[in-house]
């Protein structure tokens, strides 16, 4: 008898471990802390926050970060991305900031924005 049950039992074992990891990673994906902020102020004075629990404690460490009483936050993300770009022949003149669900759309934003305050490219 123990061998006609064994294949199920193995097959319950696996369906139960198969369960509770599942489990476990959709609590963890959903407790990530994925909070972000970018500040920024005159003169390529800028903070940045990531991996916060909140997005008012990723404000705050921005805020700090940045290093300018002109700052302020831009932008805050939820699972995103921010990014800030510079005119670097002129520090203090053409910059500009994105925001996105993925990195490379984010700089993207970031670069088109600088070039409408009037930066140059290289």
């Amino acid at each position: 008898m123990t061998d006609i049950y064994s294949p199920m039992i193995r097959v319950l074992v696996v369906a139960s471990l198969l369960l509770a990891t599942a489990t476990l990673m959709l609590v963890a994906v959903n407790t990530a802390r994925a909070a972000g902020a970018l500040a920024i102020g005159s003169c390529v004075a800028f903070g940045e926050a990531f991996d916060f629990g909140t997005l008012d404690e990723a404000r705050q460490s921005a805020l700090s970060k940045c290093q300018r009483d002109s700052c302020r936050v831009v932008t805050t993300a939820k699972r995103g991305c921010a990014a800030f770009a510079v005119d670097f022949t002129n520090p203090c003149g053409a910059h500009g900031w994105g925001k996105g669900p993925r990195l490379g759309r984010s700089q993207n934003d970031a670069l088109q924005a600088c070039y409408k305050d009037g930066g140059k490219s290289a």
